[in-house]
């Protein structure tokens, strides 16, 4: 109790109940309520065309994330549903800086980090999209179309499913060595 008062605050933050204790933390002193006012915040830059804010809100939002949530504590289906949904804001978190990213022309920069998100992810093709933009947009459309082929095999072996129409439709721009992929720089 005496390690964890807090100077100048009134109240001790452990509060005993029937089950044992309780420790009281202010909005202020939880990670992840910082972790998803930033993630909104970044997310409405993006929305805004303010990618170089986002950005900054987006990276500073997955630089609080310090391994699995709630990795050492007992869970039961309450918490493991708040794991699975803060997780998974994390993983938009991450598809949103890194379109952003693409469109501020740093595909060469963030190739690596794909490869490691699919290598984490096989089956979310949101992935595999950017990383195929990513290496087309760096003069490896050899290495793009690698990347959707490794898409079919991985979902048809999985759920014997073909790539969605996004990823479809995006190995067919690449062949057609389509325009509309190529970085704008109005």
């Amino acid at each position: 109790r005496k390690f964890l008062s807090r100077p100048g605050r009134s109240g001790n933050p452990i509060v005993t109940c029937t089950l044992g204790y309780m420790l009281r933390l202010g909005d202020d002193e939880l990670d992840a309520e910082d972790f998803l006012r930033l993630v909104r915040e970044g997310r409405e830059c993006v929305a805004q065309g303010q990618d170089e804010r986002g950005c900054r809100c987006l990276e500073e939002a997955l630089a609080l994330w310090q391994g699995p949530v709630l990795a050492d504590m007992q869970r039961g289906s309450l918490l493991d549903g708040f794991v699975t949904w803060l997780t998974e804001t994390r993983l938009e978190c991450t598809e949103l800086l890194i379109d952003a990213q693409l469109r501020l022309g740093r595909h060469r920069e963030i190739i690596g980090r794909l490869y490691s998100l699919v290598a984490e992810n096989p089956l979310r093709e949101s992935f595999r999209r950017q990383l195929m933009l990513a290496l087309y947009r760096s003069e490896r459309t050899a290495d793009a179309l690698k990347v959707y082929q490794s898409a079919r095999q991985a979902l048809n072996d999985e759920l014997g499913l073909d790539p969605c129409r996004s990823l479809q439709d995006l190995q067919r721009q690449i062949l057609a060595a389509d325009r509309q992929l190529d970085l704008c720089t109005a």
